[in-house]
């Protein structure tokens, strides 16, 4: 885990994204979907930092998938450092972020709140 890279503007999670090596994050020169980013965009527009600061329930961009609608909202409700700690333990036990290209365990939910129990314990 690179905990230094935290979480995308969206909620994705940078700190455990195997994608792009070369990527530093939403907020460096190299990611590579930063042009045409709508929660980057948003975010700028609205001078904050992460959708998670938002006070809106927003389903914009990234964030009609529940994988990153799912850690926004954990992030909403617990704050940043309880998401980064619970992703950091669920590694140590085994779960994947990306398992097959962009898909992993966490990807494996069509209810956020299962998704938000998932984050925080690790179990289905």
């Amino acid at each position: 885990m690179k905990r230094e890279l935290g979480i995308a503007r969206c909620g994705l999670a940078c700190c455990l994204c195997a994608e792009n090596a070369e990527c530093g994050g939403c907020d460096s020169d190299n990611c590579p979907d930063s042009a045409i980013c709508e929660n980057k965009a948003c975010s700028i527009e609205k001078g904050i930092s992460h959708c998670y600061v938002c006070e809106k329930d927003c389903k914009k961009g990234l964030l009609n998938k529940i994988k990153p609608y799912g850690f926004t909202l954990f992030a909403k409700r617990y704050g940043l450092d309880r998401l980064l700690d619970c992703l950091e333990k669920n590694e140590e036990r085994g779960i994947v972020y990306h398992r097959e290209g962009i898909i992993g365990d966490y990807d494996d939910f069509d209810d956020v709140e299962k998704l938000i129990e998932f984050i925080k314990t690790g179990k289905r």
